[in-house]
């Protein structure tokens, strides 16, 4: 298998780790992709038609895409209970939390670096942080339990979207209020998976 990715990516760093913790990293040829919303790479569109990053192509079958939709394959091709079946909704419904986290995080990051100065439109860029406090708020309220149980996919997207806030948006300083979240953070970073994937 390979897999189009960018390291700065948090959708390509969640299927990272998702490699590292089902053990088919050795499996899977890593390339790098260099894309943009305006300049998308063409062997990436040919893989992807949304030119979108993660993308596994595989051996036998359709190329993958949707970093929702790649790390179910994952779990599933290693049988390794990342989407247990006992809490199924709930992993659902926080690695859908983290992802648009992540969603909200890099069309900030967008905004910001593909629209010229002049015309960045801060109320827009509001709205999307808007987004990400209520998750975090929902993060450190409802699901601080789930996310110290055993390890699965709605921890892994959660620690990937945190890792995105700290890489690009650390400014806004998204620990104060989420003291509880920041804490299992500070554990949950030094998994050997998050370390090895950490973006330069």
């Amino acid at each position: 298998m390979k897999l189009m990715k960018s390291d700065a990516s948090p959708f390509v760093r969640k299927v990272v780790v998702t490699l590292h913790e089902t053990g088919l990293l050795p499996e899977v040829t890593l390339i790098d992709v260099a894309t943009t919303p305006l300049a998308p790479d063409s062997a990436l569109i040919a893989a992807n038609p949304m030119g979108k990053i993660p993308a596994l192509l595989r051996d036998s079958g359709p190329t993958l895409y949707d970093s929702r939709v790649i790390c179910r394959y994952l779990d599933d091709r290693a049988g390794t209970a990342l989407y247990p079946q006992d809490r199924l909704w709930d992993t659902l419904t926080l690695e859908a939390t983290a992802d648009g986290i992540m969603e909200a995080a890099v069309l900030i990051t967008y905004e910001m670096r593909f629209r010229p100065a002049d015309m960045v439109f801060q109320d827009w860029i509001d709205g999307q942080w808007g987004k990400i406090a209520r998750a975090l708020d929902a993060l450190e309220t409802r699901w601080l339990s789930h996310l110290h149980g055993p390890l699965d996919m709605g921890q892994i997207a959660v620690g990937c979207a945190l890792g995105y806030l700290d890489l690009r948006h650390d400014v806004r300083g998204w620990r104060t209020g989420h003291e509880g979240l920041a804490d299992w953070y500070a554990g949950y970073a030094q998994r050997e998976s998050m370390q090895a994937t950490a973006p330069a």
